[in-house]
């Protein structure tokens, strides 16, 4: 039976007095790893410091927005076995209040004025995609409570003038721009002018893939390249078979394509199916699309954009090296980390060294911590501009070679070379 609160679900949740039926019933949900969502439950009491977060548990980002809790769960369950945060000479323990919002950014937005207005919550831990983040940002704003966000990269979000909101990820209009200038790389070592390369774009009709379109776009057009495909995919995401077709007629050298896990599988599927020969092919969410496990051999030579990578050489006092971090997260998880995960986790990290710096948890001494933020992580750097943006960081490009992903860009960082062109269909084992 679907009640008001059985959509809403929140895990983390402050026990207190209770009744016999609240304990019993908390009791008959924790069985299935959940908690009922309670009035006045994420108040911080005690030692404890109760951050919010709703996230994308059901709906089309399901799948991202449970890597986005796995994330958040890591790192407050390491911060805590290493004996929480101190703050003014205090020991406070981390827990988080999650609410489900169905990946909608209406209720995202409604979840948010929950968890601050009804729940007490003075922290929030951003949603799961830009279109949530951009549905919370303004009620974290309105309220004045300090949101830190892993998953929001529209690049739209930035130009708002909030000064509650920080950002630990790149912008999405960079998740494939390393992509258009490796190729350009390869075609100057292959003794041919960039001008001389076409490119094909396919994107979903969301926030941020229209992001990552504008940024390929912006260097194709500095670069000298012809676009000579720019396709919006259908809605479902289930059939990309008309783009792939102008795709074979007009041969491009690169064809990317965003669309979210369901996207970068699509593309993936049907390239292999169609047999569809293209020198590079260029996604975004990889890793979480698992590509590599869903698809084998029809993955390789695929390029991704990446916010992080295990191999990268990031270290931090809380998990020790990036690989450390990926070990932690498989052992607690049973599945590699992908970068949502990861920066989801940074997200946690950054509050933990505000709370410690600003030596309180007056809600503005924290965000003028954050905003002071200078920060090396597993995840990499974090330093925030006026806007709450990272910038820091670099975004990491790997292609799939012998059915792993291996970092060919940028080359301080890259463990591989590229293998560009990809080989014809006729020419793999």
């Amino acid at each position: 039976m679907k009640t008001a609160s059985a959509h809403s679900f929140l895990t983390g949740v402050q026990s207190g007095p209770s009744t016999g039926m609240r304990h019993a019933t908390l009791c008959a949900l924790a069985g299935l790893g959940l908690a009922l969502s309670l009035p006045g439950a994420a108040k911080a009491q005690g030692d404890t410091i109760v951050l919010g977060a709703a996230v994308s548990l059901t709906g089309k980002y399901s799948t991202n927005g449970k890597n986005t809790q796995d994330g958040y769960n890591l790192a407050v369950n390491r911060i805590n076995e290493m004996g929480g945060v101190k703050v003014g000479g205090k020991a406070y323990q981390l827990k988080i209040l999650f609410y489900d919002d169905e990946s909608t950014s209406a209720r995202g937005a409604q979840l948010a004025e929950r968890l601050i207005s009804q729940d007490g919550v003075k922290f929030v831990l951003g949603p799961y995609s830009s279109g949530l983040t951009k549905a919370m940002a303004p009620v974290t704003e309105k309220y004045r409570i300090p949101m830190v966000e892993g998953n929001g990269a529209d690049r739209n979000l930035f130009t708002q003038g909030y000064r509650y909101m920080f950002a630990v990820l790149n912008t999405s209009d960079y998740y494939l721009r390393a992509a258009i200038n490796l190729a350009a790389e390869q075609a100057q070592q292959a003794g041919k002018s960039p001008k001389t390369l076409k490119v094909a774009i396919a994107i979903e009709n969301d926030n941020f893939s229209q992001d990552v379109r504008d940024g390929v776009a912006e260097d194709a057009k500095r670069l000298g390249m012809q676009v000579v495909i720019d396709d919006k995919l259908p809605p479902e995401l289930n059939d990309m078979s008309v783009t792939l077709a102008k795709v074979k007629a007009l041969k491009p050298d690169i064809l990317v394509v965003s669309g979210h896990e369901k996207g970068a599988a699509l593309a993936v599927r049907q390239v292999a199916e169609m047999r569809i020969d293209v020198p590079m092919l260029a996604l975004t969410h990889c890793d979480s699309a698992q590509i590599i496990e869903k698809f084998g051999k029809s993955a390789e030579f695929a390029v991704c954009g990446s916010q992080w990578d295990r191999t990268l050489s990031y270290k931090d006092r809380w998990f020790g090296t990036a690989d450390q971090y990926a070990q932690r997260f498989e052992k607690a998880f049973r599945y590699d980390p992908p970068y949502q995960a990861a920066e989801s986790s940074a997200a946690v990290l950054a509050f933990a060294d505000a709370f410690e710096r600003a030596g309180s948890l007056d809600t503005e001494k924290v965000r003028q911590a954050l905003a002071a933020t200078d920060l090396m992580t597993f995840y990499g750097p974090l330093k925030f501009d006026q806007s709450g943006k990272n910038t820091a960081k670099s975004m990491v490009l790997y292609q799939v070679q012998d059915g792993k992903f291996k970092v060919v860009a940028p080359g301080k960082w890259a463990s591989s070379k590229v293998i560009y062109p990809a080989p014809a269909w006729t020419q793999r084992k």
